[in-house]
């Protein structure tokens, strides 16, 4: 009984923070949207493959586009900035722009050790992490910075330098595992 009723309360605050969002989606401006709920919202699509809006994410908003056409634009936080990695062994796909609705990555579900530092060799992320069902692993970092980034899996690993400033890339899909 405390399960379902669990599930209800879970159920009911999913519904009324989706409706406090998209009641919003058609206005001009994006604005008005806080930085948690486009943050939220970002997480949804990204955790959703079955969706009918299209979503992508450059280095400043997030776009959602309905099938009519209709578009709808999110500004992302000012200080932090929205990456989407691809671990790979065999498969990967040129991309430069995240889909959150449409790029896919060779290992769906899977755990990975990450660990990311900044310029300064400052610890950003250093834990395990499973990648969603779209095979990316997302990351929220600071904004204008270098990051050095190091993930590793059954003994494999692969690194990368890249950056978080404006016009940076938001989806990388060149980490192979080696």
């Amino acid at each position: 009984m405390k399960n379902k009723l669990l599930l209800i309360i879970a159920i009911a605050v999913v519904a009324i923070g989706g409706y406090m969002v998209f009641s919003s989606f058609g206005n001009d401006s994006a604005s008005d949207i806080p930085s948690d709920d486009v943050k939220q919202l970002v997480a949804e699509y990204s955790a959703n493959t079955k969706t009918n809006l299209a979503a992508s994410i450059t280095s400043n908003e997030l776009i959602l586009i309905e099938k009519n056409g209709k578009k709808q634009t999110f500004d992302l936080p000012k200080d932090e900035f929205f990456v989407s990695i691809a671990p790979f062994y065999e498969q990967t796909h040129p991309c430069e722009i995240h889909s959150l609705t449409g790029c896919r990555g060779e290992l769906a579900k899977e755990e990975f050790h990450v660990y990311i530092e900044d310029k300064d060799g400052n610890i950003i992320v250093n834990e395990k992490m499973t990648s969603l069902d779209n095979g990316f692993i997302d990351l929220w970092l600071p904004r204008d910075n270098t990051f050095f980034a190091k993930i590793e899996k059954d003994g494999k690993i692969s690194e990368l330098t890249f950056s978080t400033f404006a016009g940076d890339k938001t989806c990388i899909t060149t980490m192979q595992l080696l």
